[in-house]
């Protein structure tokens, strides 16, 4: 057999980075290039400077929609993460009824985000929605759950918790069927019961996959786009105007592409600290558990 070439490597990772190269990492330089020029898509670019960066900032609308995003970004982490761990756990058995269960979990995840959308608008439509209309018939008090501007933002997340906890589970599933059996069954002999067996030996194996999940359901969170678009269109009162949504509204709408690319350049700037600050955090509880 012959010794890989010293060059191999590289070579096997070229289609990735190409295409890295040229769907993500060219459009963020171009977009950080832009924020420094104002263009309506008509006429001529006109040089700015940061002027973009000084017009977000000085109106509060940067800060507005970064914590409209965070918002939302931790009841999704946190719900689709409970959810989807709790949800695995009980479902980790051999059976027809606990493989059909999970399959039903899971199958709200590969249904595109449009037909979710659509699905609960709905169901949560203030006057014709389902669950309105059914509240109102036993007589319990309802809410605008997309129309009133404290409760809008916290509709879509539930909405988008309800849609991602299948693909959660099924994640805590591979970690949780990666566990050696022999722990537990030993942990059980020396009198640990349930929790104690989860809270021992359970969690602290399961913690690089809730770093995991955690991360890629705060980026997911962040990319939130149709779910919007569909169900509030930002609404009421900018309540729903997400990161995503500010940037296509700023484009399409406004014909501001300098200021949809400044936003583009902070937001990803914040993604990737979100990021960081989340791994460094999950990092540092595992090395605070394993010297206890």
């Amino acid at each position: 057999m012959r010794a890989a070439k010293p060059w191999h490597p590289y070579a096997l990772l070229l289609p990735t980075a190409l295409v890295l190269g040229l769907f993500f990492i060219y459009p963020l330089l171009l977009a950080g290039y832009r924020s420094f020029f104002a263009w309506d898509l008509l006429t001529e670019p006109t040089f700015v400077g940061v002027a973009h960066y000084r017009t977000l900032i000085g109106s509060g609308e940067l800060l507005a929609v970064a914590l409209r995003t965070l918002s939302y970004g931790v009841v999704v982490v946190t719900f689709s993460v409970t959810f989807g761990l709790a949800l695995a756990v009980a479902l980790n058995r051999q059976g027809a009824l606990y493989a059909f269960v999970r399959g039903a979990v899971f199958s709200a995840y590969i249904v595109s985000w449009v037909a979710v959308g659509l699905l609960w608008l709905w169901i949560l439509d203030g006057e014709a929605g389902v669950l309105s209309r059914s509240l109102r018939a036993i007589g319990l008090p309802t809410a605008d759950w997309l129309s009133d501007p404290d409760v809008a933002l916290y509709t879509l997340a539930a909405v988008t918790v309800w849609k991602i906890t299948g693909y959660a589970m099924v994640i805590f599933l591979a970690g949780l069927q990666d566990i050696p059996k022999s722990m537990l069954e030993a942990a059980a002999l020396d009198g640990a019961n349930r929790w104690r067996r989860f809270w021992h030996i359970t969690w602290p194996l399961l913690r690089p996959t809730v770093a995991f999940v955690g991360t890629t359901s705060l980026i997911l969170s962040f990319q939130a786009f149709d779910i919007v678009r569909v169900m509030t269109q930002g609404g009421p009162v900018k309540s729903t105007t997400v990161f995503v949504y500010a940037i296509y509204e700023q484009v399409f709408m406004n014909l501001r592409v300098g200021r949809a690319s400044a936003l583009t350049v902070v937001f990803f700037a914040l993604l990737v600290g979100l990021t960081m600050v989340q791994l460094w955090a999950w990092r540092l509880g595992a090395k605070q558990r394993v010297a206890t």
